[in-house]
């Protein structure tokens, strides 16, 4: 990209979302996104229930067979915040044509450099969602995982996140809960107790409840389809989909 067009895309020149501190947070764990066994390692475990409800809830959408080899082919995804590519690559083998967007360049190096190794061709770009926005870009489905609690204006990454939803497409955004619950749970046990995470990754009063959300995307045209709560199960060392949604959860919304 050149002149208007990068500086557009630059999320540095941004005028909305990104929050700088959590954008070197996770500039400094770029090195450990594919490492299952370091600070990723929640996420990777974590990672089943989101590919399966993602996947389960398009071809429900889209009249597509969950079973088929590549269930998501022809259906364009865009994964806000990819990170590494650790959800962006596992749909991208269910067929969809992804494309990735993260602030973060170390991490999109490391998302590149992986997809590459894998024979996978995902897009992945250094820009805001917002700047999608602006352009008129949009998606069949829309995903923004464990991004919401970072960003710095919810209801500006909100609506970016709807506007770029086709008609007919859908939303799913997942977070966490703003309870006592999660406080203690993704707080105290996951990043002081458990050291799952790093300490400081989450700040409590940046988590949002499920309504809050909820108003925040049916604000910009979207209407709620499903919600669903995510819960750890430590004997089995993984995670399940569930009807609680204190702590983790999934919101899905779709656009007429």
């Amino acid at each position: 990209m050149t002149g208007e067009q990068d500086k557009a895309g630059d999320p540095r020149t941004a005028s909305g979302t990104v929050d700088p501190d959590e954008v070197a947070r996770f500039n400094k764990l770029a090195e450990t996104w594919w490492d299952e066994r370091g600070p990723m390692r929640p996420l990777h475990r974590f990672n089943p229930v989101r590919v399966a409800f993602v996947r389960d809830l398009a071809t429900n959408r889209f009249g597509r067979d969950a079973d088929a080899d590549a269930p998501l082919a022809g259906l364009s995804l865009l994964d806000i915040g990819c990170g590494g590519g650790v959800l962006s690559e596992p749909l991208a083998r269910l067929g969809a044509s992804v494309t990735g967007l993260d602030p973060a360049e170390k991490n999109l190096a490391v998302a590149r450099g992986h997809a590459v190794g894998q024979g996978l061709d995902i897009d992945y770009r250094p820009e805001t969602v917002e700047a999608l926005a602006a352009r008129g870009e949009t998606f069949d489905i829309v995903l923004a995982m464990e991004v919401v609690e970072h960003v710095a204006d919810v209801d500006a990454f909100v609506a970016a996140a709807c506007a770029v939803v086709k008609p007919g497409g859908v939303l799913v955004m997942a977070t966490l809960n703003r309870t006592l619950k999660s406080f203690a749970l993704a707080i105290v046990g996951a990043e002081y107790v458990l050291r799952w995470l790093p300490r400081g990754t989450h700040d409590w009063h940046k988590f949002i409840t499920p309504d809050e959300l909820a108003g925040a995307i049916t604000r910009n045209g979207l209407a709620i389809t499903e919600r669903a709560g995510v819960v750890y199960h430590p004997l089995q060392d993984e995670w399940r989909r569930s009807g609680d949604l204190s702590v983790n959860y999934i919101l899905a919304a779709a656009r007429s």
